[in-house]
Parts: structure tokens; C-alpha cells; sequence
């Protein structure tokens, strides 16, 4: 069975958005180990000590490598789509997810922006039911604000209608 496409993906530069931050994390992580390495030498802590870090160190290591190969498969597996009676998203690596949306739940719409994202002029659309919140990560910014106020347009005039 052939998979279905949903009509939008993110932005282009979501691998390499991803690739940084996840590069900016494992570097402040990295360098706490190192502090740790240190003060388990200088203190002469027990063995055990030493053992659980090099565990950590190994599993650091691993998702570092694991980083650069992520960012490419969500971004290959991430669509989302909208009308005026639903917000579709498709998402997952391993595990495939799709989720529907209808226009009357959604309670909330809000974008957001750190540093990395304002450098390459994307946003994150957050959308929030009464039960759950949803994520599309990494649109282009112009995109982002517009899909912002169509979902909010879309949620205003069903929840009207239904008056």
C-alpha cells in the first residue's frame, strides 16, 4: 500500500537547525564530563564513580554520532496539512505517527523562537487542545506566522459557527 503525502513539509534547513543545537548540547555536555573526569582524578574518588562516567561518556558519544544522522530522517518523515475542518501531522521514524486535528478543539496557537531559529528566520507552531499539544517544529517564518493565523481563523469560525 502506497503511503499518503501530506500536502506541506518543514523548513529545508531543519537537518542542519538540529544538527547545531543537538552540537551546541553535547558540547556543554562533554564539557561537564571533562569537569567530572577532573574532579574524580583530583579527589580520587571511589571507582565506581569513574566507571559510571565513561558509561555516560559512551552513551554521549552515541547519541552525538545518532545527532547528525536524526535530523535528515524526521525531516524526510515530517508533513502536516490543514482545511478548514482539520490540522493533519505526520511524523516518526520508527514509529509512524499521524494525528488529526479537528479545528474545533484547538484551544491555542502560539509560535516560538530561540536563538539558533532567529539566525535562519524559522519558528516552531505550538497548537494546544484541551488534552494535548501538538508541535510543528522548524517552519520557515513567514510560513509559520501565516499557518499561525489560518489555525486560529479556522478554530475562531467553528467555534462561531457552532453558537
Amino acid at each position: 500500500m502506497a503511503e499518503i503525502k501530506l500536502e506541506y513539509n518543514l523548513s529545508p534547513s531543519y537537518p542542519k537547525i538540529k544538527i547545531i543545537t543537538d552540537t551546541i548540547g553535547n558540547i556543554i555536555t562533554l564539557i561537564v564530563l571533562g569537569i567530572l573526569f577532573y574532579l574524580d582524578y583530583s579527589f580520587n574518588w571511589p571507582a565506581w564513580v569513574f566507571w559510571v562516567l565513561l558509561v555516560i561518556l559512551v552513551i554521549t558519544i552515541v547519541g552525538f554520532i545518532w545527532s547528525f544522522i536524526q535530523p535528515k530522517l524526521e525531516y524526510n518523515n515530517w508533513s502536516y496539512q490543514y482545511n478548514h475542518e482539520y490540522l493533519q501531522l505526520k511524523f516518526g521514524v520508527i514509529k509512524k505517527q499521524w494525528v488529526t486535528i479537528p479545528m474545533t478543539k484547538i484551544q491555542a496557537v502560539s509560535t516560538t523562537q530561540g536563538p539558533v531559529m532567529k539566525r535562519f528566520n524559522v519558528r516552531s507552531i505550538k497548537v494546544q487542545t484541551m488534552g494535548s499539544e501538538h508541535i510543528i517544529p522548524l517552519l520557515e517564518e513567514d510560513v509559520a506566522l501565516r499557518l499561525r493565523e489560518i489555525i486560529a481563523d479556522f478554530a475562531r469560525l467553528q467555534e462561531v459557527d457552532d453558537e
